[in-house]
């Protein structure tokens, strides 16, 4: 194999999501539970937490959102009350996270009744 082939081939990140449908209500507008389970997902992947920042939208009717910068990238997840919907976002560079193993944690604890989800490795 040529040295152009395996760096054209060669893994740069990898990236999960997952549409989340009727989660656990207790998560549906609470920053503080997801804050903690950001930082669990974000712990037991591998990755390196470098700053957390949440905030409410939509007033009664709005959500959540929570983004992780890591030393690897970002994870976030958006809530949307009114839907008992959540969307979650995790990108990973390098081979020290596994973005799987995150969304794993996040899906458990979230208990949906369904889930879509994708993955995607980013290449050179």
């Amino acid at each position: 194999m040529s040295k152009e082939k395996s760096k054209k081939d060669r893994i740069i990140g990898k990236h999960v999501w997952a549409n989340l449908y009727d989660i656990d209500k207790k998560y549906l507008n609470s920053k503080s539970r997801l804050k903690l389970l950001i930082k669990k997902a974000v712990k037991e992947s591998g990755a390196t937490l470098h700053e957390i920042v949440s905030w409410k939208f939509g007033g009664k009717k709005g959500g959540v959102s929570v983004i992780a910068l890591v030393l690897e990238s970002h994870f976030a997840i958006h809530t949307w009350k009114e839907y008992k919907y959540a969307t979650v976002d995790i990108y990973t560079c390098g081979d020290k996270a596994n973005p799987e193993k995150a969304l794993e944690i996040i899906v458990t604890e979230l208990k949906p009744k369904k889930i879509k989800k994708g993955k995607i490795e980013r290449s050179m």
